[in-house]
């Protein structure tokens, strides 16, 4: 599994989705991205929200996950006590959003709309869905190893690092007992940065000024947007 710290986002271009794109999503060719962004994703979002669909209706659950080295599996855990398993059965298909930019826009941000008026709010971000079939897991091995994976991918880099590993054995395995395994078969991902790509880049750089001296959410999306000299 890998469980690497990723470098900082590097800002999205026009791109053009190639393969495992299920058609599922709505993203016109200024907002695609290609599957190694869409990758990037997920990795940067760290934890997305799960969807089925149960006899009673939709059901969601937010987790971290780790993507496996070959981005064919996703693998996350959740609390036992958490009901939203007991609907998984062997087949079931699961939807995965990941959301790791997102802002509102104003139409005051553009300039050209002193010539051209006709400019409505919108907003921007970026996003992808990964599709596939879920696997539960109680087996001890399997959870401790899921464990490993998750807390060594967000614990690298700090100083002291905690680890599984210290935890006293017999409250470690208590604690595993308590927590059902989860593995996603990938068939699908598609990833969208929707950053004013459709705009004329005076009103691509306003927006991008605009936001960076916002919020830190408004700041993530500038960050994210393609610098216009």
């Amino acid at each position: 599994m890998d469980a690497r710290i990723f470098d900082a986002p590097l800002p999205f271009e026009c791109r053009v989705t190639t393969s495992w794109n299920n058609g599922h999503v709505y993203i016109p060719p200024k907002h695609a991205v290609d599957n190694d962004e869409a990758w990037q994703i997920v990795r940067d979002a760290g934890a997305g929200l799960l969807i089925i669909s149960t006899p009673e209706g939709l059901a969601s659950v937010f987790v971290p996950v780790v993507v496996s080295e070959d981005r064919r599996t996703l693998t996350s855990h959740l609390a036992k006590a958490n009901s939203w398993w007991n609907s998984v059965s062997g087949d079931t298909e699961v939807l995965a959003i990941f959301l790791v930019a997102s802002a509102y826009v104003s139409p005051t941000y553009y300039p050209s709309r002193l010539e051209n008026p006709g400019v409505v709010p919108t907003w921007n971000y970026v996003v992808a869905e990964v599709r596939g079939r879920l696997t539960l897991h109680e087996e001890l091995e399997w959870m401790q190893n899921q464990v490993r994976a998750v807390t060594g991918q967000f614990e690298s880099g700090r100083n002291p690092e905690w680890r599984v590993d210290d935890l006293d054995p017999q409250y470690r395995d208590q604690q595993l007992k308590a927590i059902v395994g989860m593995e996603i078969e990938v068939t699908s991902i598609e990833g969208k940065a929707k950053m004013s790509q459709n705009r004329p880049e005076v009103d691509q750089k306003s927006v991008r000024d605009h936001l960076a001296e916002r919020t830190l959410g408004e700041q993530n999306v500038a960050n994210r947007m393609k610098p216009i000299s």
